[in-house]
């Protein structure tokens, strides 16, 4: 697996950033005036950016993580469903499922009523992938999880279209099955920083499973492929000495800042 540089870690933690408020200017990103399509979700919301220039290779899907109190109670939907569109055969988290089998809103004049989130991306992906291009999906929490999703549905259907997944704050997926159908691991970089709780769930060890390469952002450093367990521990030990790491020097010093120059 090749590594994550700087510079695609930056573009698309600042993509997943902005896939947030209501409008997104692409155009200010490198992207075509007419290069962006928007999935919705059945209340008419924005949960999917997908983005392109004509000049080059690459689209990107966005994906949002949970933003509502709707989308923070289905991630607690932990039961399993059976994911079989696409030629896909594993089961996936409940909550993650409903939300890519919500029927999803129409955006653009020339979407159609009565298909659903999943269906309609892979649509307008499909169409770009058509045309040459190759797509990389990243999303944050749930939002990174029905992205890996997205994207085997892609690969599954034209073979060698995925260019790369990066996903942020990503809860696990789906149970063994998934783990070991899933087409996209070496291409898959699941971004945890420090103490993200969400990472750790379900909190259900053995039916659950994450995939691809961790990057673990912790105490200033990039820790690859840190097995949950030591990063679980880790962090409760850090919640545990927490209060006392505030007592040493090297914090008295690092806060001179706040001081005026005099």
């Amino acid at each position: 697996m090749k590594s994550l540089k700087r510079y695609q870690y930056e573009k698309y933690a600042v993509l997943c950033n902005l896939a947030y408020p209501r409008v997104f200017k692409q155009t200010r990103y490198g992207f075509d005036p007419n290069g962006q399509r928007i999935v919705a979700n059945r209340y008419g919301k924005t949960v999917v950016r997908i983005l392109w220039s004509k000049d080059k290779e690459e689209a990107v899907i966005v994906i949002k993580g949970s933003h509502s109190l709707t989308d923070w109670l289905l991630t607690f939907a932990m039961w399993q469903r059976h994911c079989k569109a696409f030629g896909l055969n594993y089961r996936i988290h409940a909550g993650f499922h409903y939300i890519l089998n919500q029927e999803s809103q129409p955006t653009h004049k020339k979407d159609r009523l009565g298909i659903s989130l999943f269906e309609r991306t892979i649509e307008i992906a499909s169409a770009l992938i058509e045309s040459g291009k190759r797509v990389t999906i990243t999303g944050h929490s749930s939002g990174g999880a029905i992205g890996c999703v997205i994207a085997d549905a892609l690969e599954q259907k034209y073979p060698k279209s995925i260019k790369r997944i990066v996903t942020f704050g990503q809860p696990a997926i789906g149970n063994h099955s998934f783990k070991r159908r899933f087409r996209l691991a070496h291409k898959t970089y699941r971004v945890c920083c420090d103490l993200d709780v969400v990472t750790f769930l379900p909190p259900l060890p053995l039916l659950y499973w994450h995939v691809g390469k961790v990057l673990w952002l912790y105490n200033g450093r990039i820790y690859e492929n840190t097995p949950t367990l030591v990063r679980l521990g880790r962090s409760l030990v850090s919640w545990i000495i927490r209060p006392f790491s505030y007592h040493l020097m090297s914090k008295y010093i690092r806060n001179k800042d706040f001081f005026d120059e005099r």
